[in-house]
């Protein structure tokens, strides 16, 4: 049996709207305005918006980092 390179075991290859927000802990609108933006793509299947996994890491890795408490 083949193997799909690039793709762990159980992750999900891309996320609908709602499990980007859950997974992230953020809203429909921060996630509309951010890809407003362009610093979050989306893809299309049929009507469905889809965020591929690998956009997903790329988007959490730009966040800037915390200020100091």
């Amino acid at each position: 049996m083949s193997e799909d390179v690039g793709m762990s075991v159980g992750r999900k290859a891309a996320y609908s709207v709602n499990e980007f927000c859950s997974m992230y802990s953020i809203g429909r609108t921060l996630f509309y305005d951010e890809v407003d933006a362009g610093r979050l793509r989306i893809k299309k299947a049929g009507t469905k918006t889809l965020v591929l996994a690998s956009d997903a890491d790329k988007w959490a890795q730009s966040l800037p980092d915390g200020g100091a408490a």
